[in-house]
């Protein structure tokens, strides 16, 4: 097996474990909350002993290091949206209303960094609200998954945006762990304040807590780590391109071990194929235009 392709394996066995990350968020039946509390401290534990073990210097700029901690608020609202979503409806719901991402992020990118909003950007929003309109009138008994999927997709792109100003400050682990950190201490107090004075403290039975160590360890920490390898030998786009299949990946295991559960109707999946036929779309758009701005500036 030639390298590339056993990077773009790996990719993709990554991508299924993204799509995973739902498929636990049911098993666990913990409240968000406490998933998302567990998550963080288990994967911050994780990529820390990786760092580590890699002999990282944890010195960083106090400015910067505010920053991140501060996003991780973000991230750690995000998730708990996301599993709240799938509390109240389905992981297929979930998962659909989390595609809207990419149209926030058309949004919040030209705002955040100054740049004109593209043409084919609004296109591919209108056809993303068309599929998400589609979703909602043939599911609308999952209205309140869905609004917090949109919640949750909306966090996500302001967490992605916010992220693309990082980038060039250090390593994307370090930032990463100072994210995880900075979100699992916000989400401590949430629980700490306003979870357990209702419902008491809540720890993980057996069962919940092998699928908490699989969520924070290989389907957060390490999925993390690797991604980033992965983009050594494969380019941005085959890999931004890969990941926005998630969604499928997951629907697909849902349906696979929920079974009946995760059935929805065919306007479900003809909004979903809209979505996610948009967003492939976007993501080509994005290259041609990244590959013509590059032969302009020769």
């Amino acid at each position: 097996m030639s390298t590339v392709l056993a990077y773009q394996v790996r990719l993709h066995l990554i991508v299924l474990i993204f799509g995973f990350t739902g498929i636990l968020g049911k098993l666990i039946e913990l409240p968000a909350s406490f998933i998302v509390l567990y998550r963080m401290i288990i994967a911050s534990i994780g990529l820390a002993l990786f760092l580590i073990a890699r002999k990282t210097n944890f010195t960083v700029d106090m400015g910067k290091r505010i920053k991140w901690l501060l996003t991780g608020i973000v991230v750690g609202v995000h998730w708990f949206f996301f599993f709240e979503s799938i509390k109240v409806s389905t992981v297929s719901v979930a998962l659909v209303s989390l595609s809207c991402t990419t149209l926030f992020t058309s949004v919040l990118e030209p705002l955040f960094h100054k740049k004109k909003v593209k043409f084919y950007e609004i296109a591919f929003s209108v056809l993303i609200i068309c599929g998400m309109i589609l979703v909602l009138r043939f599911e609308f008994s999952y209205w309140l998954g869905i609004l917090y999927g949109i919640i949750s997709a909306f966090l996500a792109s302001l967490f992605t945006v916010l992220n693309s100003r990082f980038v060039a400050e250090a390593k994307p682990s370090l930032i990463s762990l100072h994210e995880l950190m900075g979100g699992g201490f916000f989400v401590f107090l949430v629980v700490l304040f306003v979870e357990i004075p209702k419902t008491g403290l809540i720890l993980p039975g057996a069962s919940d807590l092998f699928y908490l160590l699989l969520l924070g360890i290989v389907a957060t920490a390490l999925a993390f780590v690797v991604s980033v390898q992965v983009m050594k030998k494969l380019s941005a786009f085959t890999v931004s391109l890969s990941i926005n299949l998630e969604p499928l990946y997951g629907i697909i295991l849902a349906v696979l071990i929920f079974g009946q559960e995760e059935y929805m109707s065919i306007g479900f999946y003809l909004g979903f194929a809209l979505i996610l036929s948009t967003i492939l779309l976007n993501a080509y758009f994005k290259r041609k235009t990244s590959v013509s701005a590059s032969a302009q500036n020769l």
